[in-house]
């Protein structure tokens, strides 16, 4: 094989997706390039387009266009009374196709004890969630963090940081496994994780 940066840089970060190596990046990688116009152009293009046009709200931590309000934590018609708290989109995603939930979402991105990150209360958006609980008429927050050792600890420092609110404070039920994580759980699962949660 001809010595080309290019094709090794890009297979050097396609390496680093989920659930991909290097041997499945070099098959997309070949893929693209045997479909330039088709693939390659408009991926190249997207990719510009989501870089320079999509950011995480501030207030929610969701994916949102950077011209536009949050349709989120912005959308007030709706009136919802619970936000559902979660650690990543992904997650956030599976729930919302399970359509199991009707209200706000709080994306975490993260726990806290993602030291590697730099996670903290401020990354993690913990003081924007208190102030939504308190300007937004919310009753109940849901705490719908990763059954791990992770999104537990993150679940009980939230839980503690909310007591000033006096909201109800939910969690999932475990019909999620023990080390399971959201975005790999069944819609059954969700539902009767929703339907069953506990107050804390």
């Amino acid at each position: 094989m001809q010595n080309l940066p290019e094709i090794d840089n890009l297979i050097k970060l396609i390496s680093k997706l989920p659930g991909l190596g290097p041997k499945s990046a070099k098959r997309i990688i070949l893929k693209m390039i045997n479909n330039r116009q088709e693939l390659l152009k408009p991926l190249a293009n997207n990719l510009g387009d989501v870089f320079k046009n999509i950011e995480r709200c501030k207030i929610c931590g969701t994916l949102k266009s950077s011209s536009n309000p949050c349709n989120n934590c912005e959308d007030k018609k709706k009136k919802y009374s619970k936000i559902c708290v979660v650690e990543n989109i992904s997650d956030q995603w599976a729930i919302e196709s399970s359509s199991i939930f009707q209200g706000y979402y709080h994306i975490l991105g993260g726990t806290i004890s993602d030291s590697v990150k730099g996670n903290n209360r401020e990354n993690l958006l913990i003081n924007s969630l208190i102030e939504r609980v308190k300007n937004d008429n919310i009753d109940e927050v849901i705490l719908a963090t990763s059954a791990t050792v992770e999104g537990q600890t993150t679940a009980f420092y939230i839980q503690d940081n909310l007591k000033i609110t006096n909201v109800k404070v939910s969690k999932l039920a475990q019909g999620l496994p023990v080390g399971g994580e959201i975005e790999s759980s069944d819609d059954g699962t969700l539902i009767s994780a929703f339907k069953n949660r506990r107050d804390l």
